[in-house]
């Protein structure tokens, strides 16, 4: 049971309809319908600027790595300690947004994070490439509330939840956004222009926040000093998991003995900060809820509808790289993706109702499960264009499943009492992130794998006597003879082509796998859900014969 709060102001007068459900979340007013209009403006341009500073990270990798002279594992620490960053932020998001306003705790982050794009601007290497991707994922945290609870007042009371749907969905269109914007933004010659777009983004940000601010809210004291202790053991155990996974594909998991030696300094850290959590009486984690099968159940749900949509973030996206698509070829599939993830989002808004919320989530799995089955059979003819069906359903689940699954999980947390809403915020926030990082790195790991074990078939069905063979290497050798006047060296050149045509094939095979791998993941995550609804509806026509 929570004890009564200690308030650090007196409380406005509010009714009991405005009165805001949780210390540090914006009071229900009724605003007027032009101050509505600039609060849902302002909401949807903070809502996006979070996710686009991610998202050009994602989007311009390997050109930044070009730009630093990155290998790919120096430059796969880019969007990890964004990663690592914005799952430590949510530790204290929720009790700093108590005590001290989320509008303080975002002004602050904002202008921490202009003064870091201001010296990265000044200073560009790669050191400081990193700090301003930490800096921003602590900031994004903030801010991706900050915009929902905008956009949240731009809805009249009985349309808020809508506007939590809403907001929620918006939040992720950062990502695709970036996509589609970075080609009409990056120079090869300038790339400050990037970073001064992120300045600027957050410039505007900072300028709208304090111009029309968050109605007020209550504040109360709830930080204890055993609240730091917990932070400095959990923050650096979720970021040595999140450097396992970022970096176990890259480096290969049994060829880089320090990967094991994190992987057990992070598990240590956490199993610390739970123990010392369990310990406590008031504590910041609850222990014992996490432990209960509904928040199991929750959490198994959360993991693995994050985890299917790596048939958009992976398997899709790099098998186009893998073909040779480029950032320019991108921007008409991030168009369908972005718009997909909208309808979702606005799809998901207007079918809310209580019963229809696990509804939508089997609703979402069944559409990934399409998804899977328009892009098996991959060819290397295959091009973005391809992908659009297919991408636009994983989208449309993308935008419809966030919903209803944060409204799932903050409603039982709130059934517990205000104290567990700390817990449930760190759940879904390490759901979402560590769903995201598991889906890649296992996917990329066992795509690497099958790319090896097709490579050697059909190596092995390759011998010099075969005709096609013969002829193809013949083909490769007339294309080169007219530079390379040496017909051993042609040939040479000729086996090396034949190589790299064999390599393409054996990992376009091999992403037919991981597609079909997560199509039978989504068929076991929809028999689950079927599941559950059955056992529902069948409990609840047991309980009033039962009574």
């Amino acid at each position: 049971m929570d004890k009564q709060p200690r308030y650090l102001e007196t409380p406005p007068d509010w009714t009991a309809d405005e009165r805001p459900i949780l210390p540090g979340s914006p009071p229900t007013i009724e605003h007027p319908r032009g101050k509505r209009y600039l609060y849902f403006f302002i909401g949807i341009f903070i809502a996006l600027s979070a996710g686009l500073s991610n998202g050009f990270i994602s989007a311009n990798l390997p050109q930044l790595q070009g730009e630093y002279g990155l290998t790919p594992i120096e430059g796969a620490w880019l969007p990890a300690v964004y990663v690592m960053a914005n799952v430590s932020s949510n530790l204290i998001l929720f009790k700093a947004r108590q005590q001290y306003g989320l509008r303080l705790f975002s002004e602050i982050g904002l202008l921490a994070f202009i003064a870091v794009m201001v010296m990265h601007i000044l200073v560009n290497n790669y050191q400081s490439a990193l700090f301003a991707r930490f800096i921003s994922g602590l900031a994004a945290a903030p801010l991706s509330s900050l915009g929902m609870y905008y956009i949240m007042q731009g809805f009249s009371k009985e349309h808020r939840i809508k506007g939590l749907y809403l907001g929620i969905g918006i939040g992720q269109l950062g990502v695709p956004l970036a996509w589609i914007i970075s080609p009409l933004l990056v120079n090869v010659n300038n790339w400050t222009v990037l970073y001064t777009f992120e300045l600027g983004l957050s410039i505007c940000c900072f300028a709208m926040v304090v111009s029309l601010k968050l109605p007020r809210s209550l504040r109360i004291a709830v930080f204890e000093k055993g609240d730091f202790l917990t932070f400095a053991l959990l923050a650096p155990g979720f970021a040595c998991l999140c450097a396992v996974l970022v970096q176990g594909p890259l480096r290969w998991w049994f060829d880089s003995p320090w990967i094991a030696y994190v992987l057990i300094c992070g598990f240590t850290l956490l199993v610390l900060g739970f123990f010392y959590e369990h310990q406590r009486t008031n504590p910041l984690i609850m222990t014992r809820w996490l432990g209960t099968w509904p928040t199991l159940r929750f959490i198994i749900a959360a993991f693995a509808l994050r985890l299917l949509m790596s048939e958009q973030t992976y398997a899709a996206v790099n098998f186009l790289k893998t073909v040779g698509m480029g950032p320019d070829q991108f921007v008409s599939l991030y168009t369908v993706i972005f718009f997909g993830m909208l309808a979702g989002a606005i799809f998901s808004a207007l079918t809310f109702t209580r019963e229809r919320i696990v509804l939508q989530l089997v609703f979402a799995e069944f559409l990934v499960l399409i998804a899977c089955g328009l892009d098996f059979h991959l060819t290397s003819d295959v091009r973005p264009a391809n992908f659009y069906h297919s991408q636009f359903l994983v989208a449309f689940a993308g935008g419809l499943f966030i919903g209803p699954l944060v409204l799932v999980g903050f409603g039982r947390a709130l059934q517990q009492g205000a104290g567990h809403v700390v817990t449930y915020l760190v759940l879904f926030s390490a759901t979402q992130s560590f769903g995201g990082l598991v889906g890649s790195s296992f996917f990329s790991t066992y795509q690497k794998e099958r790319t090896q074990v097709y490579q050697l078939t059909i190596n092995n069905a390759l011998e010099a006597t075969d005709p096609n063979v013969t002829q193809r290497l013949s083909q490769y050798q007339s294309k080169y003879a007219s530079y390379i006047t040496d017909n051993s060296k042609a040939l040479v050149q000729a086996k090396a082509s034949l190589s790299q045509v064999t390599t393409r094939e054996a990992q376009v095979r091999a992403y037919n796998d991981v597609i079909y791998l997560n199509g039978i993941f989504a068929v076991i995550l929809l028999v689950w859900g079927f599941s559950n609804i059955a056992s529902t509806h069948y409990n609840a026509r047991r309980q009033p014969q039962s009574s």
